[in-house]
Formats: C-alpha cells, sequence, structure tokens
C-alpha cells in the first residue's frame, strides 16, 4: 500500500504560507531533503491552488530534479477546474477522502502533498496522512493559514529531526489515525 506524505514549509509557530517564512539561503542540506522526497515520490497529490502555481512554474523549469518532479503523476483536488494542462495529470472525482482511499491501494510509490493547506488538513481529519514531513524555518511569523488548525488534536512520533547549517529543521512525523 502507498503511503500518504505531506511536505511543507512551515513557521516554528506552525504558519505554512512560504510567502511570510523568515528569509533563509537554500542549501545542499535543504536540497538534498528535497531530492530524497522526489526519489521516494510516486505522486503529488494538490489543490487547485497549488496545481495552478506549480503548472504556471515547473514546466519552465529544467535540469534533472525538475525533469523528474514534472515527470511525476499529479492528482488534482478541485470542484472548479475542467482541463489540466500540466501532465501526466488527473482530476479526482467524488468526495477526496474516497478517492485517496483509492489511490492510497494503488502502486507506484508514495503520494506527496505539497503545500495543499486545506487538502492536508482535510485527509489529516480523515485519518489518511502516514507521515509529514516538515521544513521548519527559524522564526515565528505570528499570524497565516496553520497546518494544524486551532483545536486540531493529532498523535504524533517524531522519526526524524536534523538541524540544517542555515538554521532551517528538517522533521519527519508519523501521524496518528485521525477519524474516519
Amino acid at each position: 500500500m502507498r503511503k500518504l506524505i505531506i511536505t511543507e514549509f512551515i513557521s516554528v509557530d506552525g504558519i505554512a504560507e512560504v510567502e511570510k517564512l523568515p528569509s533563509v539561503a537554500w542549501n545542499d542540506e535543504m536540497q538534498k531533503f528535497k531530492d530524497d522526497e522526489l526519489a521516494d515520490s510516486g505522486a503529488m497529490l494538490l489543490g487547485r491552488t497549488t496545481y495552478e502555481i506549480f503548472a504556471g512554474s515547473w514546466p519552465k523549469e529544467t535540469g534533472d530534479f525538475a525533469d523528474r518532479f514534472n515527470a511525476l503523476p499529479k492528482y488534482v483536488a478541485s470542484t472548479s477546474l475542467t482541463a489540466l494542462d500540466w501532465q501526466p495529470a488527473e482530476l479526482l472525482q467524488g468526495a477526496l477522502p474516497d478517492a485517496v482511499r483509492g489511490l492510497k491501494q494503488g502502486s507506484g510509490g508514495n503520494i506527496y502533498v505539497h503545500g495543499s493547506l486545506s487538502v492536508a488538513q482535510e485527509l489529516l481529519r480523515h485519518g489518511l496522512v502516514d507521515r509529514i514531513r516538515l521544513l521548519s524555518y527559524p522564526g515565528a511569523v505570528g499570524q497565516g493559514k496553520l497546518l494544524f488548525p486551532p483545536g486540531a488534536q493529532l498523535p504524533l512520533e517524531l522519526i526524524s529531526a536534523r538541524q540544517f547549517s542555515n538554521g532551517v529543521v528538517a522533521l519527519e512525523y508519523a501521524a496518528g489515525m485521525g477519524k474516519p
């Protein structure tokens, strides 16, 4: 069975809006973290907004990472999109939890949710997330969109934690089972 893995850039106070994060220099340690994710990826699951942002930029990128990232199958959760230009891609049909349960039963490697906070939150609520991988930026933002909404309770088991030379900390957790 495929694992569903949420991957986010996040502040220490839980804000997962990339544009609000403290500025740090991207470095080889962060690149290796992302390279390892890509090597483990069989597909990506994206919400509409993240899909549109990625589709507007990734196809223009070049190099080995971009080639492999662009080639990944993409599953898109959207009720408003009717066509997907960044291929290979497929619009999910029906209720998101049911569609994801079906995807997890398939083959082809793990499924990564990049960004896509509303999708990530719904999957967490339904107990469909196996792992959470975070790049925690050194600083509190104060306000913005939280990965874990107020009142959310989710048991997590720390798998690994590693501080990078730029102050970013890579964290990986096994997610506890939520309510179905």
